[in-house]
C-alpha cells in the first residue's frame, strides 16, 4: 500500500546508490537493501557501516506492487527487502524468498510476542517484523462524538453522506464490509467477496473521497470528519493539533506489518541478518519510530511510546486485529469489484 508521501510525524532521508553487487570486491559486497521510503535514515545506515564495515547499496519504494515487480525482474540483484504482510506469502510462495537464520538474530528476543506467528508466516521462518501499524476509524471530534462510532458498521449511517474518507487499499476497505457481515477480511470465499461488494455499494453514497498517499489530509482540511486512518497518520495529526481521536472498532483494527526479507537471490546473506539484528537493536528502533511516525515490532522501544493513544493500542484492541493473509486467485475478484466501485458502478 502506498502510505509514505503523507507522514506527518517526519520522514527520513534515503540513500539511494545506482550500484550492481556484481561489480563489487568479493571481499567488499555491499549489502544491497530496498525499503519503505522513510524508515532508515541515511544516519543510520552510516551508523551500521561504522559498526560492521559493511558498505549498503540503499533504495526505497512506496508500494508493494513496486518492490515486487523489482525483485521478480532482479532477484539477484537484492539481498534485504521488506514486504508488508500478505506480500511475505505471495513471494515465499513464488520462490522469492530464502529462510532466515534466527540464530544469527541476537535480538529476536526483544520483539513483541504480538506481531509474531501471522497467518502469512506462522514460524516467521521468512520474515521477521519490522515496524508495525494498525487501520482504525478516525473521529473528529469537533464534529461527531466518538461514542457514536464503535463498529465499521457505523460508517453507514445515513447521516454521513459525503463525510466519509476510504483508504485507497482493495484489502482494507473490503475488510471493513466483510467484518460488518461477520466474516473474515481474509476471506476467499466468492460469495462472502460478493456479498461485501454490495455492502460497499450501499456506503458509496457516503464516501467522499478514497486516500492512501496523504490519508491525514482530508481531515486536517476539514474535508471529512469521520473514516479510515492509519494509528500512525492519526498520531501525527494529533501532533498538529487535529482534534482527531481513533476508534479501534468492536469488530477489530486492520493490522498490518512491514517485514524483513531476504531476497532468494541475495548475494550477501550474512550481511543482511546483520542489518536486521542491528533495526532490531531498542535504541535503533526508537529512532526509526520517532523519524517514520510508526511503532516497530520491538517492544522495549514501543514502551517509550505508551502515552501516544492513537499509536500505542491496548491489549485488548490487539486481540481484535485481523491481520492481513493472502487471498490467492480471489485477489483479482477483489481488485476488479473495487474498481467498479471507484467507478461508480
Amino acid at each position: 500500500m502506498k502510505k509514505w508521501a503523507t507522514l506527518l510525524a517526519g520522514s527520513a532521508c534515503a540513500l539511494s546508490l545506482a550500484v550492481s553487487p556484481a561489480n563489487a570486491d568479493e571481499k567488499n559486497q555491499p549489502l544491497v537493501f530496498m525499503n519503505w521510503g522513510p524508515y532508515v535514515s541515511s544516519e543510520l545506515i552510516q551508523q551500521f557501516t561504522d559498526e560492521t564495515g559493511i558498505k549498503v547499496i540503499y533504495s526505497t519504494y512506496e508500494s508493494n506492487e513496486t518492490l515486487y515487480a523489482k525483485l521478480k525482474t532482479h532477484n539477484q540483484g537484492y539481498d534485504l527487502v521488506v514486504p508488508s504482510t500478505y506480500f511475505v506469502a505471495k513471494m515465499r510462495d513464488e520462490g522469492m524468498l530464502q529462510k532466515i537464520d534466527k540464530s544469527k538474530i541476537t535480538n529476536f528476543n526483544k520483539l513483541d510476542s504480538n506481531y509474531l506467528d501471522k497467518p502469512y508466516d506462522p514460524n516467521n521462518d521468512y520474515s521477521i517484523p519490522h515496524v508495525v501499524a494498525i487501520t482504525g476509524l478516525a473521529v473528529n471530534t469537533d464534529l461527531y462524538d466518538p461514542a457514536q462510532f464503535q463498529s465499521w458498521a457505523d460508517l453507514w449511517s445515513p447521516e454521513l453522506e459525503g463525510q466519509v474518507m476510504l483508504m485507497d487499499d482493495t484489502r482494507e476497505v473490503f475488510h471493513i464490509a466483510l467484518r460488518k457481515l461477520g466474516f473474515s477480511g481474509n476471506t476467499t470465499n466468492s460469495q462472502e467477496i460478493d456479498q461485501a461488494y454490495q455492502e460497499l455499494v450501499k456506503l458509496m453514497p457516503n464516501v467522499l473521497v478514497f486516500n492512501s498517499d496523504n490519508p491525514a489530509n482530508p481531515y486536517l482540511s476539514g474535508e471529512v470528519g469521520v473514516g479510515m486512518l492509519w494509528n500512525g497518520s492519526a498520531a501525527a495529526a494529533q501532533a498538529e493539533g487535529l482534534p482527531l481521536k481513533l476508534v479501534f472498532p468492536k469488530e477489530g483494527g486492520i493490522g498490518w506489518v512491514d517485514n524483513f526479507a531476504i531476497s532468494s537471490g541475495a548475494n550477501n546473506v550474512d550481511a543482511a541478518h546483520k542489518m536486521i539484528d542491528f533495526l532490531l537493536r531498542p535504541d535503533i528502533a526508537e529512532q526509526i519510530s520517532r523519524s517514520a511516525g510508526y511503532l516497530t515490532a520491538v517492544k522495549e522501544s514501543n514502551d517509550k511510546f505508551k502515552h501516544e493513544t492513537a499509536l500505542f493500542p491496548s491489549q485488548d484492541d490487539l486481540d481484535r486485529v485481523e491481520w492481513q493473509d493472502a487471498v490467492g486467485e480471489q485477489t483479482t475478484r477483489y481488485e476488479n469489484y473495487f474498481m467498479k466501485l471507484k467507478a461508480g458502478q
